[in-house]
């Protein structure tokens, strides 16, 4: 009998068809065969097959996590990108107004619109945005330089490109939620799933039509430039038919917001909770004490449609009865399905809740973390803009304060005509109210990653707040958290 061990192997497999690849090695952890023998096992077989039984019949969902996809989004709007990476599980990044000039591009314009006389006035909101974005941008890069000379250790490109996206960290306030961009992807073929019928089931139309044609790429031979740059050219495999073919709107996901929006209107009424001016508004950053689980549940289906701060409608919901509550929670689970999840509003029990306004461009890169649950109300100009220090500091922001001033105005007219131009016209200096809900490894990622002086200004003020509230709080956790103050900065720094 032989005591040798068997050797050891590890194996790098080259790029399959994401389906394949899946199949490939859901089969590899079903049988005692090496990965060669499995690879040649569904090279012969119908992997179609394999995903209508298991993944669609058997309901397997997890075979679709070993099959990765990289997807590109060209010439959408901010707001969609926005939504498109509203994934828990997502890896991907979008063309960053920090480090590029987006004035160059066009606008977004909505087909409801388009070619009407309220395209006029929504074109006009976007020009007037646009010329105070180039007008703010070069006597910015003059205010930064004569303050922060290029230091003789530093080479003039490499401060140069810093100075700009100090400057676009300003005029960037000025952007609206329709300024294109591109978005890339690198995502499981279930979060691709998740995706896409999240996306035809969305009421916003150019989200609907962002997933058809996210649904057709998946049908179709992907784009093999890097092949033919590497002398391999050739039509490649679709990379998710079977899962583009199932795929499809979800009547669940796009009713549920609308009747806890309609059923909030009546609930709420006579509360004050939906008149701004009696909101007692908290600080930026509000840490929201422990409470029962079914007030947490009800508040967060509650805050998701509204625009009040989640302390006061957490306030009201104290005050209700259990049939009240219940009825709540009826409206958010009456229409689904068996095999529907639950919205994340239901993702409770969280140490950590933090209720958060702050400007739309900040929240951008808040967004990003995956590791919490955010609850972000619709975007609005009910609260405000928020005014970049660097413009005060620099004697221009009576220029910014003019024309945003003037834009929320012209917005709030827009809206009565049509509420979804309006919502594309909203400027990124405008603040958005969004739950934070984390465990406390996250708080203390994100004060330390946020806060640091390579940032911006507002998510890290926001970041910092978030650390001195859990130190007032819990002074033991708080005072093992590393955050940089907002007060210290290095401007030169990337």
């Amino acid at each position: 009998m032989s005591t040798d061990q068997p050797t050891r192997r590890v194996i790098a497999l080259a790029p399959m068809p994401p389906e394949k690849s899946a199949y490939a090695l859901a089969r590899y952890s079903r049988s005692p065969d090496s990965i060669e023998s499995s690879l040649r096992w569904v090279h012969g077989h119908s992997a179609e097959k394999f995903w209508d039984q298991f993944y669609f019949d058997y309901g397997h969902a997890s075979i679709a996590d070993l099959g990765h996809v990289i997807i590109c989004f060209e010439e959408i709007s901010e707001l969609a990108a926005i939504k498109l990476e509203d994934e828990p599980l997502w890896d991907g990044q979008a063309k960053s107004s920090r480090y590029q000039n987006f004035i160059s591009g066009a606008w977004f314009v909505p087909d409801s619109i388009r070619g009407t006389e309220t395209e006029g006035t929504y074109q006009g909101i976007l020009r007037s945005l646009g010329e105070v974005y180039k007008l703010l941008h070069q006597p910015l890069i003059q205010f930064i330089s004569e303050r922060e000379p290029c230091p003789e250790s530093m080479k003039p490109a490499d401060y140069q490109r810093t100075i700009a996206a100090r400057a676009f960290d300003v005029t960037r306030y000025l952007l609206p939620l329709a300024a294109k961009t591109n978005v890339g992807q690198v995502v499981s073929i279930r979060t691709l799933e998740k995706q896409i019928t999240r996306l035809l089931s969305s009421q916003l139309p150019e989200l609907h039509a962002t997933g058809v044609d996210l649904k057709d790429a998946c049908q179709r031979s992907p784009q093999n430039l890097w092949g033919e740059l590497c002398g391999q050219p050739g039509a490649q495999e679709p990379l998710a038919p079977t899962l583009a073919r199932h795929a499809k709107a979800n009547s669940y996901q796009a009713s549920v917001y609308l009747d806890l929006a309609k059923y909030a209107k009546a609930a709420l009424m006579g509360t004050g909770l939906d008149q701004p001016a009696s909101w007692s508004e908290p600080e930026p950053v509000d840490l929201i004490e422990s409470h029962d689980p079914i007030d947490e549940i009800v508040t967060t289906l509650l805050y998701r449609v509204s625009h009040a701060p989640y302390r006061n409608i957490l306030a009201v919901v104290r005050t209700w009865t259990e049939k009240q509550k219940q009825d709540t929670l009826d409206v958010a689970m009456s229409a689904r399905g068996p095999y529907d999840e639950l919205i994340k509003e239901f993702r409770s029990g969280y140490a950590f809740t933090f209720d958060v306004l702050m400007d739309i461009g900040g929240w951008r890169d808040m967004h990003r973390h995956r590791r919490c649950q955010q609850i972000q109300q619709n975007f609005t100009t009910v609260h405000g803009y928020d005014v970049p220090p660097l413009l005060v500091q620099a004697g221009l922001d009576r220029e910014y304060r003019q024309a945003m001033d003037a834009v929320r105005s012209d917005i709030e007219q827009l809206k009565k005509i049509s509420a979804e131009g309006s919502l594309y016209a909203t400027p990124f200096g405008f603040k958005v109210r969004c739950l934070f809900k984390m465990d406390y490894a996250e708080a203390e990622y994100i004060a330390r990653i946020r806060s640091g002086v390579k940032g911006h200004w507002s998510y890290r003020t926001i970041a910092w707040l978030m650390k001195q509230k859990i130190a007032t709080r819990y002074p033991l956790l708080g005072d093992r958290m590393q955050a940089t103050s907002p007060d210290i900065e290095d401007t030169l720094t990337r």
